[in-house]
């Protein structure tokens, strides 16, 4: 057994196909099949499921990721005690359903790039599922997702609440929705909607909201990002958790803004998750600890802002 069998083996987990973890390791797709059917064959176990479509962990190779993960890592320990920068180069995967993915995610993962110039942090625009996937199979270190009451997660995954807040009306300033105070149903119901696909959390709480029986969508999308693009280009108005559109650059530039929802008060909350067992870089905590920290400042910034509307509002 040798370690590049092993770094094979999380890499074809982290991208899922040969062909990728072969051009990203820059070893040769034969070559990487090659060491890890050895791996296979020594330790009398599948590791991978081999499809037309790509490759995936298998299950028996599932239940010994933690303990290869372990193994890199403490291969990696091992070399940045001894100062061999060039070990230093690593790459951090996030998931996210683009929720505060402007205030929080970009920052601190500028935030790492500096404290790290070695690591490179890949950011996956994707749903809930896929996250909790990823980060329970090892395909993903960290991941960002939007909850509501009574949603569980996965009892490998440890989750810090990082924002809470509330399903709002994302539309434009020039939106007749604009003028309200807050937006009814009905009123929602006349404009065309930007929907997320099933899968986001904003699709399951339109059906709540409309008790099962939602208005069509006159589109429908991926992300919280993607549906305030299309806000702002005029195609309609969306629903979103409020600290999505807040700090928003768009918000910023005049163009998009928000309003709540009459008689709703529905609390949303923003997670950050990673994996209970197994040792995590150096990397991964710089990146965790980023996260925190300006999720920390968001907070106080929302609530200076929120605090400053009130005093200009005061008769």
């Amino acid at each position: 057994m040798r370690i590049e069998q092993l770094e094979y083996i999380a890499a074809v987990t982290r991208f899922g196909s040969l062909r990728r973890a072969s051009d990203e390791l820059h070893v040769s797709q034969p070559a990487l099949s090659e060491a890890v059917s050895k791996l296979e064959r020594e330790l009398g176990l599948p590791l991978l499921d081999r499809q037309r479509s790509g490759a995936r962990i298998s299950r028996p190779g599932r239940e010994l990721l933690p303990a290869m993960i372990e193994v890199l890592d403490a291969v990696q320990r091992l070399k940045d005690s001894a100062g061999d920068q060039v070990s230093g180069a690593r790459m951090v995967r996030a998931g996210t359903v683009n929720a505060g993915t402007p205030a929080i995610l970009f920052p601190a993962a500028a935030e790492v790039r500096r404290e790290l110039p070695g690591t490179a942090v890949e950011i996956v625009t994707t749903q809930s599922a896929d996250i909790h996937q990823g980060l329970v199979e090892g395909g993903l270190d960290l991941g960002l997702v939007n909850v509501l009451p009574q949603d569980d997660v996965p009892q490998e995954l440890r989750a810090i609440e990082l924002l809470s807040g509330h399903p709002v009306v994302c539309c434009r300033v020039d939106s007749p929705l604009a003028v309200l105070e807050a937006v009814g149903t009905d009123d929602l119901a006349r404009q065309p909607l930007i929907a997320m696909r099933a899968g986001y959390l904003m699709h399951r709480f339109i059906a709540r909201l409309y008790d099962g029986e939602p208005p069509a969508p006159s589109y429908s999308t991926d992300g919280a990002e993607m549906g305030k693009l299309m806000v702002a280009d005029g195609l309609g108005v969306t629903v979103l958790p409020d600290y999505s559109i807040d700090a928003d650059p768009l918000v910023r530039a005049g163009v998009i803004t928000h309003r709540p929802i009459v008689g709703d008060g529905t609390v949303v909350r923003l997670l950050l998750l990673h994996r209970r067992s197994g040792h995590t870089s150096a990397a991964v905590r710089a990146l965790e600890s980023a996260i925190i920290r300006r999720a920390e400042i968001y907070r106080q910034e929302r609530a200076d802002g929120q605090e400053l509307r009130s005093i200009r509002a005061a008769p």
